[in-house]
Formats: C-alpha cells, structure tokens, sequence
C-alpha cells in the first residue's frame, strides 16, 4: 500500500545514486498498487479520465511538484530525476497529468497550488515553440486570442497556461472555451482551448526553450518506459505461448524479431537518459541530444508496440489485451510535440551549429 513506501530525501543536493533508486521504487511501487491495467482501463473509461485520488497519492510521495522549486512546495529535482520517473509513468500506462504539471511548474513556479497537486495546469505552446503548427494563439494587447488546439489535459485543467514569443501567460478554466476532443488514446485526454480575453502574464520567453526541453524528456522517458513494458510483455508471451509443441519464442523468426526490438527499447533508454543528463547540466550538445531523444524515442516505442503487437498474434487486437493500449499510447506521444520529421531536422540543424 502507499504508506509503506519508501520515501527518499527530496532535496537536489542530497539526491545520490541510492536516494534516485528508492525514488524510482517509491514510484514503481506505487504504480503497480494504483495503476494495475484494471486502474487504467477504469480511469480511461470515465467522464474525466482522471483518478483524483490516484494524483493525490502522486503528489503525497512528492512525484507531481517533483521538478517544482522547494520555495514553491516542490521537491527541487531535475530533468534526470524527472526521466527516470516518466519511465516507471510510461510503463505502467500511467493517465495523469504528469507532464503537464512539470511544464507549468518549470514555466510559472509560482502558480498557486499546482506544486502540490491541489489545482490542475495545462500547458500550450504558440508561435515559434509550437512545433506541431496547430495553434494560432496570439497576443493583441493585453489579450489572448485565437485556439490552442489538442492541448493534453486541458479538459481537467484549473489552469491554462500559454507558452509564447510574447511571454507565459496564465488563464484560469473559467475565461476560456475548452472544447473535449476525441481521442485515439484515452489514457492521454487533449482538448481544443479557445481564448477570448485578458490574460495575466506570469513570465518572459527565456525559459520557455529550456521548458519545452524539458517536457521532450519527460515524453521521451515515458516512450522508453513504455517500450520496455511492451517488450516485456512480447517476450513472456513468446515464450509461454507453445504451438508445434515448442514455445513460439523458440522460432527463429520471433528470435530475430524480439533481438531487434530489444535494441530498440535499449536504444530509446540510452537516447532518454543521455538527454536528461545533458539537459540537467546544461551541456553545450543539449540541443542535438534532446531531438535525437525525440525521435529515436518515439520511433522506438512506435516500433517495439507494433511488432509486439504482430508477435501476439490475433489475441493482441482484441480490446481486452494490453498491447494495443500502448500501440495507442505510442502512436499519442509521436505527434505531443512535434513529429519525427520535425524532430529529425531539428537534431540536423543542432549538428550543424555544433560543426
């Protein structure tokens, strides 16, 4: 249960190699107590497709403030700490808000209650950090206008906030028209944000980079997360499913297949992890390092959930098998932020100004 968990100290300074691990076991633990496949399917299956008492849970352990300043009620931590966290996220299909709060609590520390997982941000990129080309929120005077469009968790958010050229902008739910937008993968909501009035501005452009930065690493850890769950469904199958009298993972063929998805999954972590530690220490390669992350990571997961997928056979479309939840999870992360392509001419452009 949540009350033996281990809890590790939560202070940068103090974070070594053992208090990330109890952290990361913290959260495992918590996950597999909280957020079973039956939690999932549950939490997907409702109105809001949030678990309330779940995000509590969450913020009790320290997970939802975790990269939120101590001043501002949070743990104080990083983008490594934050990766290692949205692997456990991402393996377990975790449908929380988790990515967004990081992101709101790195652009606008001081936003009251998001930190400790009381009120709900949502976050939306425009102009030149909106990478997906789908928003046209704009600046005219003192007010916002235009739509965000396929902004996640929105629906739930007590908050919007708005990352642009012009600044961060914060707008409570109240003064703008969200619209619930259907969804391949329900364990991830979005919505449609349309601003209409003033705005308070909480912020400058500076931090926005390095912010957008942060939640590719969080996304790229939850793919690497994912993939590895995945694989490690695949082969368990493989080798308990038995036809020709022998298990199917003995075919040549499934071998060949589960070593190639292995180097996927190994190659997500590696691109992951190697991202947030540049990001964390503000390395002068960070750019190439976080889009190779972002399309490496989601290639892989979309790679390894497929062929998993294929490996089942017939059983892994139907809708009460897990595989086809993190072929939606997969396909759901690969167009968050940006595409591949975008992606990949970003990490030719970071290589270049390396040159």
């Amino acid at each position: 249960m949540t009350d033996t968990l281990v809890r590790p100290p939560m202070s940068a300074a103090a974070l070594d190699a053992d208090d990330r691990a109890a952290l990361v076991e913290s959260v495992r633990r918590l996950l597999a107590d909280r957020c079973t496949e039956a939690d999932v399917r549950r939490i997907m299956d409702s109105e809001s497709g949030h678990d309330p008492a779940l995000w509590r849970a969450l913020a009790d352990l320290g997970v939802v403030g975790l990269v939120a300043p101590e001043a501002a009620g949070g743990a104080g931590l990083g983008p490594v700490e934050l990766g290692m966290v949205m692997e456990e996220a991402g393996a377990a299909l975790l449908p929380a808000p988790l990515i967004s709060t990081a992101l709101a609590t790195t652009l606008a520390p001081d936003l009251p209650g998001v930190a400790d997982g009381s009120r709900i941000a949502a976050v939306a990129f425009a102009g030149s950090h909106d990478w997906t080309g789908r928003s046209d929120v704009r600046l005219d005077g003192d007010r916002l206008s235009g739509t965000a469009r396929f902004v996640p968790d929105a629906a739930i958010a007590d908050v919007i906030v708005v990352a642009s050229d012009d600044g961060v902008f914060a707008v409570e739910r109240g003064d703008v028209e969200v619209t619930p937008l259907p969804v391949f993968d329900r364990t991830r909501r979005m919505a449609d944000v349309a601003f209409y009035g003033p705005a308070t501005r909480i912020g400058d452009a500076a931090r926005v980079k390095a912010t957008r930065d942060l939640g590719m690493v969080a996304l790229a850890g939850e793919q690497a997360g994912g993939a590895r769950r995945m694989l490690e469904i695949t082969v368990a199958y493989a080798t308990d499913r038995h036809q020709f009298g022998r298990a199917i993972g003995s075919f040549q063929a499934i071998k060949h297949m589960a070593a190639d998805l292995l180097l996927e999954s190994e190659s997500a972590t590696s691109a992951a992890r190697d991202a947030a530690r540049q990001l964390a220490e503000d390395a002068p390669t960070v750019d190439a390092a976080v889009a190779l992350a972002a399309f490496a990571c989601a290639d892989a997961f979309v790679r390894v959930a497929k062929d998993g997928v294929q490996m089942h056979g017939g059983i892994a479309f139907t809708w009460d098998h897990p595989a086809h939840l993190y072929l939606r999870r997969a396909r759901s992360g690969a167009q968050l932020f940006g595409d591949s392509a975008v992606w990949r001419e970003r990490y030719i452009q970071a290589l270049e100004a390396q040159a």
